[in-house]
């Protein structure tokens, strides 16, 4: 199963004929449904990051989890930084943890206290999937320039399916150029099927929904 820019921009415009307007800018999500994958092997799970060219449609909010080596530039540049030497109270309170892992997308480590951020965070950030992670460069060290990362990680995009064979992922808004958010959907579509043990021959349907739509069908 292929994609093209034809078969995306009817898509979008089924979406834009059927959909109320609503009064905030609506997000696109690509919805892919994945086949013929035993999830149950690992070497048929899919876990990994890509880079889009594009905005994602929102901001990815970013939070540091630093020694004193980088919390200065942290809270220069980062949305939220915790030091070292909160861990340990922060990680008394459960539901601020909680809290914590469903706001922000993304969470950096510096390397160095990397076993204090795991007893500290792990128990609530890994079963939602938010441990700082190597993968997507979250993993820091002491002397690291956080900029780059930062302005990386709001074009990052995890493509991930272990539990479902589904995916659902953010590609745009309704304000951005058309141009964009297709450009942003081949680009996951291309990435994806590279990481797909039978390439397309993986990929079951893929379907766009505006935040408050029904999906409609891309192919």
């Amino acid at each position: 199963m292929a994609i093209d820019e034809n078969t995306i921009k009817e898509a979008i415009k089924k979406l834009k004929d059927s959909s109320k307007k609503r009064n905030f800018t609506q997000s696109y999500d690509l919805v892919v449904n994945l086949k013929n994958l035993d999830l149950k092997k690992p070497e048929q799970q899919l876990d990994t990051y890509i880079q889009i060219h594009y905005s994602k449609g929102k901001k990815s909010k970013i939070c540091a989890l630093v020694g004193p080596e980088l919390q200065p530039m942290a809270e220069k540049i980062c949305d939220k930084t915790i030091a070292q030497h909160e861990f340990q109270k922060l990680s008394e309170d459960k539901k601020a943890v909680k809290r914590l892992a469903g706001e922000y997308s993304f969470f950096i480590a510096q390397a160095n206290i990397m076993p204090q951020v795991a007893t500290a965070f792990g128990k609530v950030f890994g079963p939602k999937k938010k441990m700082p992670n190597p993968k997507a460069g979250c993993v820091v060290p002491p002397n690291a320039n956080l900029k780059p990362l930062y302005d990386k990680l709001q074009k990052t995009i995890r493509l991930y399916a272990k539990e479902r064979p589904m995916i659902q992922i953010p590609v745009g808004n309704e304000s951005m150029d058309e141009k964009e958010v297709i450009d942003n959907i081949l680009t996951v579509y291309d990435q994806l099927i590279h990481h797909l043990p039978q390439d397309k021959n993986n990929i079951k349907s893929i379907f766009l929904k505006l935040t408050m739509s029904k999906p409609v069908l891309i192919k």
